[in-house]
């Protein structure tokens, strides 16, 4: 299976050479979007030392099911005509939580453009969940 790989790339060294740049584009960009990533370790300390508020951008359905701590509800569509609400906040982080890490940074981007401090937890709910960490109802 390499050694065909391999074959490949050297038969057709422009296709693999073009792969290589698209993929590196594309982390790239994914990296970069929302802000920086937070474990659920650093987003923990920052609320613990009220440096941060957790904004849960999954459906009312979702967050009524199991929420972090302290966590306030902004639907990811309803979220950037709600930001008159989140002025309170502008001097502490916004930590935009969805279910899985996927939406997160485009709402976390949209919020640093309108000049709020942001950031995103990574891998979202479930990795709060994967960490056997508590969710309020």
């Amino acid at each position: 299976m390499v050694a065909h790989l391999i074959e490949f790339a050297t038969n057709h060294y422009l296709l693999a050479g073009a792969f290589v740049i698209l993929l590196a584009l594309l982390i790239a960009t994914e990296l970069g979007k929302g802000g920086r990533s937070l474990s659920t370790g650093e987003l923990t300390a920052l609320v613990n030392r009220d440096e941060a508020v957790v904004i849960d951008v999954r459906p009312k359905k979702d967050y009524a099911s199991g929420h972090i701590v302290g966590a306030l509800s902004f639907p990811q569509d309803k979220v950037m005509t709600r930001t008159a609400e989140l002025e309170k906040y502008k001097s502490k982080t916004l930590i935009i939580v969805d279910a899985a890490g996927q939406h997160a940074g485009h709402v976390a981007r949209e919020l640093l453009k309108a000049g709020f401090t942001a950031a995103k937890l990574s891998g979202g709910v479930s990795s709060w969940r994967g960490d056997n960490l508590p969710l309020v109802k």
